[in-house]
């Protein structure tokens, strides 16, 4: 029997056709009743954001200090796995994976365009389009994208790293990572709530994450062979990067995502350039460092230290959703740095995460931000207007009026397939390991169940995104915002599993050396 069981790593059935169900059912009802669950979505939105608000806010606080304690503190020096263990992977591989898995495309489009929406509605109820708003809305999303949204991706590689590694927990999944707190029940209700919690929750926030990505991907194809978009073109994009996923799963983890991931650094790296060196080099340079001295100086009011007296709506529309949506992917981005992190130290992956991460996104912000603004401020193009008209488009704009023109849309595209693809591909890779029963360091699940998921990440922002043209609104707005808040309402249940998740570990390093 034991030449049966060392074939493959076994499939954990409850939990996969739970997840299953669950999905199957919310995707008819938002077919069956577009109109019904859109409104239900929306009421449910701003009942969590304005109720619970500052849970969040506080949440993202305490998480920065707790990991930075444990980070500095004496368990820093704890290694991820036997104590004479070298790292898997190089270090500049490492970064490259959490990197690519952690954002996303979500960047090219946050960061070329997301000042924009700050700037029409600026916080702390400032005028519109002012001086002022423009230094707040330059600086507001490299905070969105900072060191606070990082730790919230930290804290589970932290909890489950400690857990899997340290601990040599059979299953990589949250409820094991709770194990100190749920005690007998690990494998009985509340554990199986928690794991099937975090599957829908994932494929929710990566159902945003796609549906963000592929009006990308279809505007920049259409933008350089003059196609106009359709519902057949979202398809073919969709399509084409399940292929992808489909693909690099077959061949697995080792050569497949770890070649996307170095593929997509090289090419974000070719972008950044470009901007760089065609673009206006040194306005780029002072523009970006001035706001990110700008968002260093105004850390706490940005953090929401004054809420809910101070910036209540543009906190909750903006902070508490970034921060909810860090959430609902960071068991998922924990689980695959956790998987990607062995033989690290406690200190070398919590100052990784925290520093590499918030590096890039802050340097994709300083190049992406500050290219745009210039070309509205001082080349005249409009890209306020384009952005009110089609937000998308506007960053397309952004990137055709380099000096390569149509040309450099390619690479855009490239770009966008790839960060789609490394994301989905990671999140099929956790899907797939958080419904494994048990999952040694050196094993993988198997593949025809990661093939699963990767055609299911697929379907579910196809389902969403024919919704909004059911219910005769092409409107991407609307659309978008229902998966925005799709990951919100998950978000929840995510931020008590957080806690317990903290607490355990907690426990976990204080018995340590007993």
């Amino acid at each position: 029997s034991t030449l049966m069981e060392s074939e493959e790593p076994k499939t954990d059935w409850f939990i996969f056709t739970a997840t299953g169900i669950v999905i199957a059912v919310v995707t008819l009802l938002l077919l069956l009743a577009p109109q019904a669950s859109q409104e239900a979505i929306t009421r449910t939105f701003s009942f969590i954001t304005g109720k619970t608000g500052l849970l969040y806010i506080w949440f993202g606080i305490g998480v920065m200090f707790f990991l930075l304690l444990v980070a500095l503190g004496p368990f820093g020096s704890i290694t991820l796995g036997p104590s004479n263990e070298h790292p898997e992977h190089s270090t500049l591989s490492w970064i490259a994976m959490l990197f690519s898995t952690g954002i996303g495309t979500a960047i090219l489009y946050w960061g070329t365009i997301e000042w924009v929406e700050y700037y029409e509605n600026p916080p702390f109820e400032m005028e519109p389009r002012s001086e002022e708003a423009l230094k707040w809305s330059a600086s507001y999303g490299m905070f969105h994208w900072g060191i606070i949204g990082w730790s919230l991706y930290c804290l589970p590689a932290v909890c489950l790293g400690y857990a899997y590694h340290v601990r040599n927990e059979s299953s990589l999944n949250l409820s094991s990572a709770c194990r100190p707190i749920l005690r007998g029940s690990t494998r009985k209700v509340p554990g199986r709530v928690i794991d099937i919690l975090f599957m829908v929750g994932l494929l929710g926030s990566a159902t945003t994450g796609i549906g963000l990505t592929t009006p990308l991907i279809t505007e920049s194809f259409g933008a350089f062979f003059g196609v106009e978009q359709s519902f057949g073109l979202t398809f073919g994009a969709v399509a084409l990067v399940v292929a992808i996923i489909a693909l690099s799963v077959y061949v697995g983890l080792e050569r497949g995502i770890k070649q996307l991931s170095n593929i997509n650094i090289v090419l974000i790296f070719m972008l950044m350039g470009m901007i760089v060196a065609w673009g206006p080099a040194k306005y780029i340079a002072r523009q970006g460092l001035d706001s990110v001295l700008f968002m260093m100086t105004h850390l706490p009011e940005m953090s929401g230290v004054g809420y809910p007296a101070q910036n209540k709506a543009f906190t909750e529309k903006w902070t508490v959703f970034y921060w909810a949506w860090w959430l609902t992917l960071g068991p998922f981005v924990g689980m695959f740095i956790c998987k990607i992190s062995r033989g690290r130290t406690l200190r070398q992956l919590i100052l990784g995460v925290l520093f590499f991460g918030t590096l890039g996104c802050t340097i994709c912000f300083m190049i992406l931000g500050s290219y745009s603004l210039y070309l509205e401020q001082e080349q005249g193009i409009k890209i306020i207007e384009a952005f009110e008209q089609n937000k998308h488009a506007a960053v397309i704009q952004v990137i055709t009026s380099l000096p390569l023109g149509q040309w450099s849309l390619p690479l855009f595209f490239l770009l966008c397939v790839s960060f789609a693809a490394t994301t989905y591909d990671s999140a099929s890779y956790t899907l797939a390991a958080a419904a494994t029963r048990k999952l040694k360091p050196s094993e993988h699940p198997a593949r025809w169940h990661r093939v699963v998921w990767a055609i299911g990440l697929g379907v579910l922002p196809l389902v969403l995104l024919s919704l909004g043209r059911l219910n005769g609104n092409d409107q991407q707005k609307d659309v978008l915002e229902s998966l925005q808040t799709a990951s919100v309402v998950v978000s929840l249940p995510i931020l008590f599993i957080g806690v317990m998740m903290a607490a355990s570990l907690t426990i976990l390093l204080f018995r340590h050396n007993k």
